[in-house]
């Protein structure tokens, strides 16, 4: 009788249990970027971290391939995702009412997360087409990013500081991350660009298809724009780093962080948060621009935003922050 009362206590505070986590149950979604990228895998990563232990805080992730940093910051505003993944310097406009932001004005109530990797402005081009540096591009057939992603973001601000506009080149394209090395390889576009970590299966995937080049992209136009946008910084893919490109190539760089809504609910914030941190080597494994990351960058790094409440909470408990 003792067992039975016992075995009964238990399934009571297991049905107990089971009727907390059910009426805290809740979907969360992060935007990201093409599949192709690497904000797509990184989102999947924090989700799949949420999901593995979602009987612990009830909480349910969905990760949603977009067409980038723009798209997210809008889609987090109005409520249509929960997180977001964005460039730094992106997410600096979005505050100022800068840049892309400038005709549609400042959205306010972003907030961060966590910073993450370095995204790396990137320019490939087909080995044959003659490019050597930017300025090679013009008079070129280039893919200058789909709207809405940071590599046209990017891409925009470089054409600003050269003084180049879409007239510069003999064809600009607007492809998606999917379709660009496939327009690439089949010689309907001369370079494309992008924003990436490296090192990057996208770019290696497309040296092994065709025969391609990494493009330098400095000089003193470039020098100026990072000295009035302090959200990029000077960069360098490392040699060797990608079949047939031996040498190091410079270009510019900036961050990027989990960003979420001012108005999100504190609690599921901190359960994200106490989430990765507590599964630090295993988030870290999950993809090679994860690789490097520290606990101390994550909170202290280049995000231009003020850092959510719940995310605060988890840094104080840890020790993080102060």
């Amino acid at each position: 009788m003792l067992l039975v009362a016992m075995a009964g206590g238990m399934s009571k505070q297991a049905l107990a249990h089971s009727e907390t986590i059910k009426q805290k149950s809740r979907f969360v979604s992060i935007g990201t970027g093409g599949p192709t990228g690497v904000f797509y895998p990184v989102g999947s990563a924090i989700c799949r971290l949420i999901n593995q232990s979602r009987k612990l805080h009830g909480i349910r992730c969905t990760v949603e391939s977009t067409r980038g940093s723009v798209y997210n910051i809008n889609s987090v505003h109005s409520g249509a995702f929960d997180f977001g993944i964005v460039q730094s310097d992106i997410q600096s406009d979005a505050n100022n009412g800068t840049g892309t932001f400038a005709p549609t004005g400042r959205i306010d109530d972003m907030q961060a997360v966590f910073s993450l990797y370095v995204e790396t402005f990137t320019v490939l081009a087909r080995a044959d087409a003659g490019i050597i540096d930017f300025d090679d591009l013009k008079g070129k057939r280039v893919n200058i990013g789909n709207p809405g992603s940071g590599q046209r973001d990017t891409m925009e601000r470089v054409m600003a500081a050269k003084g180049w506009t879409l007239d510069d080149f003999a064809m600009a394209s607007e492809l998606n991350p999917t379709d660009q090395i496939k327009a690439l390889c089949q010689n309907r576009i001369d370079a494309t660009v992008y924003t990436v970590a490296h090192p990057s299966r996208a770019i290696a995937d497309a040296m092994k298809a065709c025969d391609t080049v990494l493009v330098d992209v400095d000089g003193p136009a470039i020098d100026r724009l990072l000295a009035d946008n302090p959200y990029f910084h000077a960069a360098r893919i490392p040699g060797g780093l990608y079949y047939g490109n031996p040498e190091p190539v410079d270009t510019i760089r900036a961050g990027a962080a989990l960003m979420v809504s001012s108005h999100t609910d504190p609690g599921i914030v901190y359960e994200l948060v106490k989430t990765v941190f507590e599964n630090f080597g295993k988030f870290k494994g999950q993809h090679p621009a994860l690789a490097e990351l520290s606990k101390d960058a994550m909170v202290n790094g280049e995000a231009p935003s003020p850092i959510h409440a719940g995310a605060i909470r988890y840094y104080r408990e840890a020790g993080l922050m102060h």
